[in-house]
């Protein structure tokens, strides 16, 4: 199976994606982990949540300006819709989400 690439990645039709760029040395990341993992599991089907890491794809990273890590940006039709960089608590998140989720793709 070939590799998409991150625009790819980015531009799944009729669905949100929430990227987490992320490194495996990084405290907070860890943090940030089960928390994308209850996001996604609560929203499966509405969101895609990839995990991109930024020692591995620092094209990627450098495209959308990541200085910091976790940096989450959610992608709608491919474009930037909302980023925040840090741990974002699992309450907040789905306040933003909620914004994005519940209307109708169009």
């Amino acid at each position: 199976m070939a590799k998409k690439s991150f625009s790819e990645l980015i531009s799944s039709p009729g669905m949100p994606v929430l990227v987490d760029f992320y490194a495996d040395w990084c405290g907070p990341c860890r943090t940030m982990a089960p928390i994308l993992q209850q996001i996604a599991a609560r929203h499966q089907g509405k969101l895609k949540v990839i995990k991109i890491d930024v020692d591995r794809n620092q094209a990627a990273a450098q495209q959308y300006h990541v200085q910091g890590i976790p940096t989450l940006i959610l992608f709608q039709k491919g474009k930037q819709v909302w980023r925040q960089s840090g741990v974002v608590p699992e309450h907040q998140l789905n306040q933003v989400l909620a914004g994005y989720l519940e209307s109708p793709a169009a």
